[in-house]
Formats: structure tokens, C-alpha cells, sequence
């Protein structure tokens, strides 16, 4: 078995034991980063918050950078509400491919973002809570780094909590629990093919 599948065995194991837990949280939590340059981090949050469902547990997610686009998920999580929910609070792209925003707004959204998933953790509802593409945020200094670091330090094994997005800080993978590689090896963008309905958004 490789080691990625043993971090994805790990993963379900732990979250399962948590997801049992009746008050939301139990002593024995995680935090996960799923980083790289490859397609499937968000996608691999979304299944881990399925499988939170499944067992019983309530999941959210917060999308730092994604917002007004529209991805399947958008609507396919609403057949799971209130048990799973999606909140969009980026702005798109910053400053590239026709960013309309001057840096402050994506600044200001990324923070009003931060704020509200600090809450949702620090509430003790949910048995998993997703930071999509915090890791980009953190990036390009939509965020400090220091009060997430510690933030994260201080909850980790209090909460579930999984992290996405390239390039991932090298303090946040030394913190973490569980950290998974997504490798793009190979893509059809490669081969000019746009992004496809369903399968990238």
C-alpha cells in the first residue's frame, strides 16, 4: 500500500471516530492540508465532507478564493443542507485574468471569510470544517500568516479541520496531522481542452 493510501485510510479512520463523537468533537481530532499542483484538492474536501454526513456528523466549507463562479457543488450540496453547507466568500482570481477588484476587497472578503469560519469552529456544531483554498489566501497575503498559524495550533485537536489549496506554508504542513500531495501528472489542458461542466466546476 503506498503512502498516500495510507494517509487517505488514516483520514477516514480518524474522522469516523470523531464524526462519533455526540457532541461534535471528541480528543482525538485532525488537521488535514490536502496541497500540490495538481487537480482534486477541493474536490477530495467535498468527499471527505460526504463521507462526514454519511457517518451522521455535519460538515461546512469555506471557499476563500472561489465565489462567483458557479461548480456543480453549489448545488449539489443544497440536497445535503443543513448538514452540509458551501460558503463562497472570495472574490475570483487575484490580479490575473481580468480581476475587475482592487487588492483591498479580495483583502477585506478573505478576512470577513476567516471571521466566520472562526466562528463555525469555535461554535462546536460541525464535525468537520473545510478552509477551500486558504492556502492560496495565505499566498498572496490576503492573510497573515501568524494569528491562522496559531488559530489552527490551538484548535487542532479540539476540531476537524482540513485545509486546501497549492503551495501550502511549510509551518502549516509541519502543525498538521495529515498532509496529502495532489501531483498533476497529466491534464487535458495540456492539450487545450477548457474546463469541462462537472468534472473541474
Amino acid at each position: 500500500m503506498t503512502l498516500s493510501l495510507w494517509h487517505g485510510v488514516l483520514s477516514i479512520v480518524y474522522l469516523v471516530i470523531s464524526v462519533k463523537s455526540l457532541k461534535g468533537h471528541s480528543a482525538f481530532c485532525v488537521l488535514i492540508i490536502v496541497t500540490g499542483n495538481g487537480k482534486g484538492k477541493t474536490t477530495s474536501a467535498l468527499g471527505q465532507a460526504l463521507r462526514v454526513v454519511g457517518e451522521g456528523g455535519k460538515a461546512i466549507m469555506y471557499q476563500f478564493i472561489k465565489g462567483p463562479w458557479k461548480s456543480g457543488e453549489d448545488e449539489s450540496s443544497k440536497l445535503l443542507q443543513p448538514k452540509f453547507e458551501i460558503i463562497k466568500g472570495g472574490k475570483g482570481f487575484v490580479g490575473i485574468l481580468g480581476d475587475p477588484y482592487p487588492r483591498q476587497v479580495h483583502i477585506d472578503a478573505a478576512a470577513e471569510t476567516w471571521a466566520k469560519a472562526i466562528a463555525a469552529i469555535e461554535s462546536k456544531k460541525y464535525q468537520l470544517v473545510i478552509l477551500d483554498e486558504l492556502n492560496v489566501a495565505l499566498k498572496l497575503k490576503l492573510l497573515k500568516l501568524t494569528p491562522v498559524y496559531n488559530f489552527l495550533k490551538k484548535n487542532r485537536a479540539r476540531f476537524n479541520i482540513m485545509v486546501t489549496g497549492r503551495d501550502a506554508h511549510p509551518r502549516l504542513i509541519k502543525l498538521a496531522d495529515l498532509v496529502s500531495e495532489v501531483k498533476e501528472i497529466k491534464h487535458p489542458f495540456a492539450k487545450g481542452v477548457g474546463a469541462r461542466k462537472g468534472i473541474e466546476y
